[in-house]
């Protein structure tokens, strides 16, 4: 299954955790800070993925529908 982007955005979060969207903006942050990107770059689904523990196939699942 290929997913339709390669990044991950606040909204995202939000849908996968029922977290708010600050919550979503906070967690980028810390996975920005924890691969060691700058604050203007993307974080990838595998970043996301890698950071949170949560399943690649779950992830796809939220993004896709």
């Amino acid at each position: 299954m290929i997913p339709k982007r390669a990044c991950i955005y606040p909204k995202d979060i939000q849908r996968i955790t029922g977290r708010s969207e600050r919550y979503g903006r906070k967690l980028l942050n810390d996975i920005r800070n924890y691969f060691g990107k700058e604050s203007y770059q993307f974080v990838t689904i595998k970043e996301f993925v890698e950071y949170s523990g949560i399943e690649e196939d779950i992830v796809n699942k939220y993004l896709i529908d």
